[in-house]
């Protein structure tokens, strides 16, 4: 493209105006389910996640430590390490790349959400924040009694968190873009279980 072509297209898009569209208002309370962890639980399933419900720390241990991907595990990266102890140079590694061949995961996070079954993960108290997505495996575990019925809630929520990274994950790492075939792990983690302790 020549300067003078360059320059044309730049002063047409200027002459281009298009009115000022308002923000919409404050979103009303529209979704109330009379069961949200039994939601959470029920959407969670539906996109390829394992929710597990236990009552206190201790009993979390004592699951944890039967749970298939957490026996078989190598390599465990871990920022609970007492309820699933890490492989220690993983657990305070300076460089995400050491976590590349990592197993598992085992990352705290903050709420959940009964609408879709997401969970919000901060790098509050998680080292590598890669660690969520290079790990085979991930197991969130995540306070019973912090959750959002809803993401226009959720979005509340977060707007007063000042932290430098934070997202919701929502199931294990899947794509169907290809051939319209579905595959889990294609991205990050082939499997989600979320732990909701009390």
């Amino acid at each position: 493209m020549t300067d003078d072509a360059r320059r044309r297209i730049l002063e047409r898009l200027k002459r281009v105006r298009r009115a000022d569209v308002p923000l919409p208002g404050e979103l009303p309370e529209t979704i109330v389910f009379d069961d949200p962890r039994a939601k959470f639980a029920e959407m969670l399933r539906l996109v390829g996640g394992t929710p597990l419900d236990v009552a206190d720390r201790d009993a979390a241990r004592a699951m944890l430590a039967e749970l298939p991907v957490v026996r078989q595990a190598k390599q465990i990266v871990s920022y609970v390490p007492d309820l699933v102890p890490g492989t220690p140079e993983l657990d305070t590694a300076d460089d995400p790349h050491a976590l590349a061949g990592a197993d598992l995961a085992v990352c705290p996070a903050e709420f959940w959400v009964a609408e879709n079954g997401a969970v919000w993960v901060t790098d509050r108290q998680i080292g590598q924040r890669v660690s969520l997505f290079l790990a085979q495996h991930l197991i969130l575990i995540v306070p019973g009694s912090q959750w959002a019925m809803q993401m226009h809630d959720a979005y509340r929520r977060i707007g007063s968190i000042d932290r430098p990274f934070g997202g919701f994950i929502s199931g294990p790492s899947k794509t169907a873009d290809i051939e319209q075939s579905l595959v889990i792990g294609a991205h990050g983690a082939r499997s989600l279980h979320v732990v909701r302790i009390g």
